[in-house]
């Protein structure tokens, strides 16, 4: 798979970052799709290859979870 290897935190929204995660995941990406809590869950179409998890992003505990799936990488300090 050409995107073995490469991680993708996907934050759920509206049209093209969706779709973008699949062909993504269909290419060997690991995809992680960050859903609001206390939404109404439907039957997602291109959530094919992803795995998911819900968090509320107003809750301190979930934003550190957030940051643990999104790695700071050769020192820089974006997510401090």
């Amino acid at each position: 798979m050409a995107l073995a290897g490469v991680r993708v935190v996907e934050l759920a929204g509206l049209a093209p970052a969706p779709f973008c995660g699949m062909i993504l995941a269909d290419f060997g990406a690991r995809v992680i799709r960050v859903d609001r809590t206390k939404v109404a869950m439907t039957v997602d179409t291109q959530a094919r290859g992803k795995r998911s998890v819900a968090l509320n992003l107003k809750n301190p505990k979930s934003v550190a979870v957030l940051k643990r799936l999104c790695p700071v990488r050769c020192g820089s300090g974006a997510l401090s």
